[in-house]
């Protein structure tokens, strides 16, 4: 059954010409919207009504418009203030929040005069129309035309009016019109066809360009996109993914392998979060312990070492790693132990360190580590490398500023500008292996390994513009942001 509203819609254009949606809500005394509503519902069910859309431009009263029209233009309340005495201009001024205004008109239309030798206000005339007052509420009764257009103009520019265009629609009757509406059939049944009433049944069309629902599932967090496509291009450029299934790490592949001294801040339980349970690993190669030790303590292969007595407890201590770095470590060791072949390795893993949270830090995060071992590389090869990997990213705004490793000479942190925060942050750091972490490992003296560790999450707050960290990672994190961001898309 048609709803009351259809049926009154198709019963007046039954009887009359052509309406306006308007009009109609005017005669129904119903909403507009409900109108256009009833409209479109018979819209659905065949082509009852022919349907032309209009707009129509009407003035409307602004906040302070509806103000003046239930008090009073400001002049004309600035006038009632001033006493036939006259009054001091800061105390006339300081009566209504609008004074200065109306202060402004009455003494345009010589309503009331200052006195510059006494500072007093005085009344010129002895009474006033508030004509404005008068204009706003016929244009609140949508009684336009008698009120001036200059006047219109004027109180628009004083912004007590607003035009506003309204859309509405022309109803004429359709091919299909009738005062009756037969709802069309939405599904064929096996009644209809064993009866055959089907072939005289009006079927509801479908419609093959309408959206199906959306099922509730999961969806990719932007930091797994932008993983996918770190991912991606490493493996365009040539790289190996590097295993990186343990969280958990020994203090000697993630600090001592890397020539990384055991008084070096970075071992302080402010810095690094170091496991209870198990406290300790032993499971290192012994050769390879002996030489690390040694050039620790003593030196060599041209190094005079640190010059301090290194501790095997120190070493195996059991840590959440700080960086994949240990991961290299361990990659490089395994390739020194056969014929020496040049390789590209990468991995994508998270890392843990005890850091202060701040908009662009975590406790916890995502590591993109690049190791490339060939011969007679140079820090250029380290720059070019490093141009070309962030170009693939559509990152070219970069600078790089010297810095300290232990386990890189030189070396350089990464810079990347965040338009977002509108600064430079910094992505990563980056540098050439030191012997003293090479050679050990039992890898040829003309080989080089350039390296760079960058952030996951600050490259995906600088494609996302995303400006706090917290807000992409953690409990801040609004899931329907998640839901809404487009897959990433490096511009390569």
């Amino acid at each position: 059954m048609a709803s009351d509203l259809t049926e009154k819609i198709l019963k007046y254009l039954d009887t009359n010409p052509p309406v306006d949606t308007l009009d109609l809500a005017k005669l129904f005394n119903e909403d507009h919207q409900k109108v256009v509503g009833g409209m479109k519902s018979i819209e659905t069910l065949g082509e009852y009504l022919t349907v032309e859309p209009l707009s129509h431009k009407i003035w409307e009263l602004t906040g302070e418009g509806n103000q003046v029209k239930d008090n009073g233009s400001h002049e004309v309340l600035v006038f009632n203030n001033v006493p036939s005495e006259g009054i001091g201009q800061k105390e006339l001024l300081a009566t209504f929040p609008n004074a200065k205004v109306g202060f402004s008109k009455a003494m345009a239309k010589g309503w009331i005069s200052l006195d510059k030798a006494t500072g007093k206000v005085l009344r010129k005339v002895d009474s006033v129309t508030d004509e404005l007052q008068a204009h706003l509420k016929l244009i609140a009764n949508n009684e336009y035309d008698k009120v001036p257009e200059a006047n219109k103009v004027d109180y628009k520019k004083r912004k007590l009016l607003q035009e506003v265009t309204i859309k509405s629609f022309l109803l004429k009757k359709g091919p299909e019109f009738s005062t009756t509406i037969q709802k069309p059939e939405t599904e064929l049944t096996p009644e209809m066809i064993a009866s055959g009433s089907w072939k005289t049944l009006n079927f509801k069309p479908y419609n093959f360009d309408a959206m199906g629902i959306s099922l509730p599932s999961g969806h990719l967090h932007p930091l797994m996109k932008v993983r996918a496509e770190f991912r991606q291009i490493f493996l365009d450029m040539g790289f190996t993914e590097m295993p990186t299934n343990n969280f958990v790490e020994s203090s000697f592949w993630n600090f001592d392998a890397l020539f990384q001294p055991q008084q070096h801040p970075a071992r302080d339980a402010h810095d690094t979060f170091f496991v209870t349970d198990p406290k300790t690993s032993d499971k290192f190669p012994k050769d390879y312990l002996e030489k690390v030790k040694s050039v620790h303590s003593h030196g060599g292969f041209g190094s005079q070492g640190y010059g301090y007595e290194w501790s095997i407890e120190e070493a195996q201590k059991n840590l959440l790693r700080t960086h994949t770095t240990a991961v290299s470590a361990r990659m490089l060791h395994k390739l020194a132990q056969k014929k020496f072949e040049p390789v590209k390795y990468f991995s994508i893993d998270r890392v843990f360190r005890n850091e202060t949270l701040d908009a662009t830090h975590l406790a916890e995060f995502h590591q993109v580590e690049g190791v490339i071992a060939d011969v007679n590389l140079t820090l250029g090869d380290l720059i070019g490398t490093l141009y070309a990997f962030f170009e693939k990213l559509g990152i070219t705004d970069l600078e790089f500023k010297p810095a300290y490793n232990p386990y890189t000479e030189p070396s350089m942190e990464i810079f990347c500008f965040h338009k977002g925060l509108n600064k430079w942050i910094e992505v990563g750091n980056s540098g050439v292996f030191r012997p003293e972490m090479l050679l050990p490992m039992g890898l040829p003296s003309n080989v080089n390994v350039i390296a760079w560790g960058l952030s996951l999450e600050r490259p995906t707050m600088i494609k996302y513009g995303i400006n706090n960290i917290r807000d992409l990672v953690g409990p801040k994190v609004d899931l329907q942001m998640v839901y809404d961001n487009p897959i990433c898309r490096l511009d390569k």
